[in-house]
């Protein structure tokens, strides 16, 4: 028989270790996204959903961090130091052949937005099969732009030995690469693309901004930027993902019905890089890689893995369940509950 002494007691543990539980109960709608460089307009579409508070709608607390190389990004969801990657999708098929199962949740773009810019300094160059035994500046080794260079490279008849690729980041660091002739040629982003091409330091040697040049250079399709997250949590975490859905949906409507220079007025000022106007005429010139609503593009997985399959080791000759590396479940539900 309890003593009043000890139900007090009793009571007073209760309530201290429900008390401790209670954010525990909390934690699925607190979720933490890496986004492999969110001042790229690439990426755009994470820094504009907090900025437009369709997160906190939702009753999500999402905390972006930044990592400059998607890679690096990649590495920090794997270690499960956060949830998500704001990446290319391509990351997703190759985790695969390394036993690692990732899922895009939302399907950003169908474009990768990526431009392989060649230096002034060599205007020898008129194709990437003249890049043979240059220096390639990526945002790091096993990155997206990585990926496509090797691909380009190897496509043009250029083997994997015969140039070098050199992790430069992108923005400031690509540029400084760029300029002291580190790097001859480079696979970057918005807005470094157009940084570099107002001083004249480069020109545009492949061009992958738009859904119809990509198809070009790449043969398809050729779905890029994501939410991608491991599909074990996406299960254990069903509802989370939804509003995560929810939240990229609205945004990806909010840039597809607004201007360039009204989602830029959204953007973090230190985005612009001192230079608005040449911000909003990229997001103007890019903005058509985003998709509407999120939806994987049909043919665009098959497209990826036949450019990895073309370079790539560890995912030439392998089977890759293409059905396993992406969802659209989630972006379907969030379109019918508009």
């Amino acid at each position: 028989m309890k003593t009043p002494f000890a139900r007090t007691l009793l009571a007073l543990l209760t309530t201290a270790a429900l008390s401790t539980l209670a954010p525990a109960a909390c934690a699925a709608d607190k979720v933490s996204i890496m986004v492999g460089g969110y001042e790229k307009i690439i990426y755009l579409p994470a820094k504009l959903a907090e900025s437009l508070g369709y997160f906190k709608a939702e009753g999500l607390e999402v905390e972006l961090l930044n990592e400059g190389a998607g890679v690096d990004a990649e590495n920090e969801m794997l270690a499960g130091a956060v949830q998500g990657v704001v990446g290319f999708y391509d990351h997703c098929v190759d985790l695969q052949t390394k036993g690692k199962y990732v899922e895009s949740v939302v399907q950003f773009s169908h474009a990768p937005g990526e431009v392989e810019l060649v230096s002034t300094k060599h205007p020898q160059v008129k194709s990437m099969a003249d890049l043979r035994g240059q220096n390639l500046g990526v945002t790091g080794l096993g990155s997206s732009t990585n990926f496509l260079s090797q691909y380009l490279m190897v496509k043009a008849g250029v083997p994997l030995g015969d140039f070098t690729s050199v992790p430069v980041g992108a923005g400031t660091t690509f540029i400084a690469a760029m300029q002291q002739d580190k790097i001859q040629a480079g696979m970057t982003t918005e807005p470094t693309i157009s940084r570099l091409l107002k001083t004249g330091e480069a020109r545009v040697l492949v061009d992958m901004r738009t859904l119809e040049s990509t198809k070009q250079a790449l043969g398809g399709t050729y779905p890029a930027a994501s939410l991608y997250m491991s599909t074990d949590w996406v299960e254990k975490n069903r509802d989370a993902a939804q509003k995560l859905a929810n939240a990229f949906v609205k945004t990806l409507r909010f840039i597809n019905t607004h201007s360039a220079a009204e989602i830029a007025d959204k953007m973090p000022k230190d985005f612009y890089v001192g230079d608005k106007d040449g911000y909003i005429k990229a997001l103007a010139d890019g903005k058509g890689m985003f998709t509407a609503d999120g939806v994987m593009p049909a043919g665009g997985p098959e497209t990826v893995l036949a450019v990895l399959s073309a370079f790539s080791k560890n995912v030439k000759g392998k089977t890759v369940d293409l059905s396993k590396t992406y969802t659209s479940e989630f972006v379907k539900k969030a379109a019918s509950a508009k």
